[in-house]
């Protein structure tokens, strides 16, 4: 499903238009999606609904939504900032359903707006839709202002003093905020978001998401997104350079299970990772691998990390390689060549640390040592051998695996001139912004990778020949033929330690079950943010860790399995 500026939603609905879906019909069906979001979430009967109407169709979907709610029995009042009303039909059908209709101009001390908001269990913010200008003044101003207060004052007159951890909790007397197509205030376009935007429990949006719900500030500003079918084709809204990630699109990917299967099936996966400092990472990494379902998980570690790591986690096996004081060293890369053509996804990175032993190994493992580009016998550096080399190697059986690149892998490669060329083509590397800046050089800093992460992955994707995973809210997934797809998920639950190892497992395990590298980085990220949701759900933005993760992967996969999507 694409994510589309609004130049790009007005064709839609224009080439709807002309291919015979009026935007009338567009806008009963926008109307009656919103109407039935807040039905399923509420207990509509008796309902009370106060809906703030805007000019133009935004205002008109809000008409809709009130004709809807009072047809399923909510109390509806039309609260309308300004509005030409001369052949709308709409506006008569909510006259016509005896829904009541207060006019701002008719509220000189907007007594009738405070009265409405007090007592709204359902607030529908139809006021301004994509293409309207900011900033915010004026009456709609002071209106958005004025039902803001009210909610103020609402929270505060139910929230209890708190004195004893088994205190009970306080009734909620906060409504829900629901925005027709996105909260009035915030640019469709940039993300930029108005002072004065009354900040949504559930945004409806229609036919395609929006960039700007998924850019901050605004994308706070969203709460849950819907995305409800307007009836444009989907051949319209399917394509697109820049891809929500979405549930139906992971199904797809999801490795088939067949019964006669055994673990060779599901592919073998060598993870190398871990230091003395920094054992929890290759845990964590190795689990996410088995937990996706890899047939085969391999840590490759430092010899004296086996101990600890085999009495943490049981399923994978080990491959011990030579350490100085705790962490990778030179030789390793030997070892590793003899068992790489075995298995179908590398990961490296996790817990490495930066220290000159595992830099040095780096440096060996990608055909640099000694600060000069080498190509080594049978090409573990993964430059492309010579025509020479590949005559020698043809009955060897030599395949190097798909390759994750995560973590201290890449900060020690940022180091490195050119150091793409080191990597084989359409690897995935897992930067989060400061690695990503590390990576880049001198030409964007973190604050700049921030303010553009989807032009960023793009170009960079393109430039290095690989695919990029931007982590982040809402992460980012690149691939060097110009895709991008953007994960759905925001969660401040993510920010702690080891996530990102358990993020780097879940692509190598899907990558050894034979998902290209594209579609394993798009499924990987979307399961990971699956199961922090999950996670959440049961606990809060607080307090979630990285091993709550794993036993949740396989809830997220049989989710999607099980949830009619596929």
């Amino acid at each position: 499903m694409k994510i589309v500026t609004v130049k790009e939603m007005r064709h839609l609905e224009q080439t709807a238009d002309a291919d015979g879906l009026s935007y009338a019909t567009m806008m009963e069906n926008a109307g009656r999606a919103v109407a039935t979001a807040i039905a399923q979430r509420t207990a509509a009967e008796g309902l009370q609904v106060l809906a703030l109407i805007g000019p133009g169709n935004n205002g008109g979907d809000g008409l809709v939504v009130a004709h809807y709610l009072h047809e399923v029995s909510a109390e509806v009042t039309c609260y309308i900032w300004k509005r030409r009303v001369n052949d709308d039909q709409n506006f008569r059908r909510v006259v016509e359903d005896g829904i009541p209709v207060v006019w701002m101009k008719d509220d000189g001390d907007l007594t009738n707006l405070r009265r409405h908001a007090t007592a709204a269990d359902v607030i529908v913010d139809a006021l301004l839709g994509t293409g309207a200008s900011r900033p915010i003044g004026g009456a709609l101003k002071v209106l958005l202002n004025t039902v803001k207060i009210v909610l103020q004052k609402r929270a505060a007159a139910h929230r209890p003093t708190l004195v004893s951890p088994t205190w009970p909790t306080a009734p909620s007397d906060s409504p829900l905020i629901v925005a027709v197509d996105l909260p009035t205030g915030l640019d469709a376009d940039t993300g930029a978001l108005d002072l004065a935007t009354l900040l949504a429990d559930l945004t409806v949006t229609f036919a395609c998401p929006k960039r700007g719900q998924f850019l901050f500030p605004g994308a706070d500003a969203v709460g849950e997104l819907l995305v409800a079918d307007i009836g444009v084709p989907e051949v319209l809204t399917a394509d697109g350079d820049l891809q929500l990630i979405t549930a139906e699109r992971v199904c797809r990917l999801l490795p088939a299970r067949p019964l006669q299967a055994h673990k060779g099936t599901f592919g073998k996966a060598m993870i190398v990772a871990g230091s003395i400092n920094y054992t929890g990472a290759a845990a964590l990494a190795a689990a996410a691998a088995t937990r996706v379902g890899a047939g085969l998980v391999t840590l490759a570690l430092p010899r004296v990390l086996h101990g600890a790591l085999a009495a943490t986690v049981t399923e994978p096996t080990f491959l011990l390689l030579p350490h100085d004081m705790g962490v990778l060293a030179p030789g390793g890369s030997k070892i590793l060549a003899e068992k790489l053509p075995n298995y179908q996804a590398l990961l490296i990175g996790p817990g490495l640390t930066t220290e000159k032993p595992t830099v040095e190994f780096v440096e060996e493992f990608f055909g640099q040592a000694g600060g000069e580009r080498k190509r080594p016998r049978k090409s573990i550096g993964f430059l492309a051998p010579t025509q020479k080399e590949i005559d020698e190697q043809a009955g060897e059986g030599l395949a190097l695996p798909l390759m994750v690149v995560d973590a201290d892998a890449l900060n020690i490669l940022s180091g490195f001139e050119k150091w793409w060329e080191l990597v084989p083509a359409r690897s995935i590397l897992t930067p989060h912004p400061g690695e990503m800046a590390r990576l880049v050089g001198e030409e964007l800093d973190r604050d700049a990778i921030l303010a553009d992460r989807w032009g960023v992955a793009r170009r960079m994707a393109a430039e290095w020949n690989q695919v990029v995973v931007l982590k982040g809210a809402f992460t980012v997934v690149a691939a060097p033929d110009d895709q991008v797809a953007v994960s759905p998920f925001a969660n401040p639950g993510l920010a702690s330690g080891g996530t990102g190892d358990v993020l780097a497992g879940t692509v190598v395990g899907l990558l050894a079950q034979g998902l290209a590298t594209f579609e394993a980085a798009v499924a990987g990220v979307y399961l990971h943010g699956l199961a922090a949701e999950l996670v959440r759900s049961e606990l809060s933005n607080a307090g979630m860790v990285a091993s709550d993760l794993l036993p949740v992967l396989p809830e997220a996969i049989r989710l999607l399995r099980t949830g009619g999507i596929c």
